[in-house]
């Protein structure tokens, strides 16, 4: 439901967060969803942890800009 925006969220986060709270927000989120899969979402909850979990990663090994 994002997809029609010009600036995606996590882009606008991603320049205006530092890497430090960026990764915060996004281990948040896999939080959340680990924490509600059996009593909402299921499977589906897991594989946004998931999803959340892998930008988390990607964000980890790349090389910080300066």
């Amino acid at each position: 439901h994002y997809l029609k925006m010009n600036i995606q969220p996590w882009d606008a986060m991603r320049a205006w967060m530092t890497r430090e709270q960026f990764v915060g927000f996004l281990t948040g989120n896999a939080i959340k969803y680990l924490a509600r899969w059996q009593a909402k979402g299921g499977v589906e909850d897991l594989r946004k942890a998931r999803h959340y979990l892998d930008a988390a990663i990607e964000t980890l090994t790349q090389e910080p800009t300066p």
